[in-house]
């Protein structure tokens, strides 16, 4: 056996198993979970465990956006990160994410997906928000993963090219 195929051995057996049985088959079941997750009311606890199933090991979620000084910076969390730091606003104050339009382009065991979303703090309230958010995936041969997620919102300056709101 390989180093390589030994070590995706080893790493693969650590992996947490689908919340629900038709999660990972797709790449858009899982990109539809991951927004299924994070979205909610306000009070509503989300499910974690099923986040952190979406994701393969050492899986980051990047924010990307200014700082208060106007440079563009980039904040890199893990999974654990984002629920400790996010989970909590999230549960409380309520918020929807909701995928509006993608584009993918897929080879082997490897695709990537242009998401285009907005956020509310309501299922009924208008955006408070647009952005892309990247998603790599990844197949090990049984299901679908999500190795990283960067995002970025629109501001006034930079609004989302047509191309990713289904216009173009």
């Amino acid at each position: 056996m390989s180093i390589a195929l030994a070590f995706m051995a080893v790493v693969s057996s650590a992996w947490i198993t689908p919340h629900r049985s038709e999660e990972g088959k797709s790449p858009e079941s899982v990109i539809a979970a991951v927004y299924d997750v994070i979205s909610g009311p306000a009070g509503q606890k989300r499910d974690w465990e099923r986040m952190r199933s979406l994701f393969a090991p050492n899986a980051t979620l990047t924010a990307i956006g200014k700082g208060r000084d106007g440079k563009v910076r980039r904040q890199v969390l893990t999974v654990e990160d984002y629920i400790k730091l996010s989970g909590p606003y999230l549960e409380e104050k309520g918020f929807f994410e909701t995928e509006i339009a993608s584009r993918s382009e897929k080879f082997r065991d490897l695709v990537h997906v242009w998401s285009t979303y907005e956020s509310r703090s309501k299922k009924e309230d208008k955006p408070f928000a647009r952005g892309i958010n990247s998603f790599q995936l990844w197949n090990d041969g049984t299901r679908w993963y999500v190795l990283s997620i960067v995002w970025q919102e629109e501001d006034a300056q930079n609004p989302i090219p047509e191309k990713y709101v289904g216009k173009g």
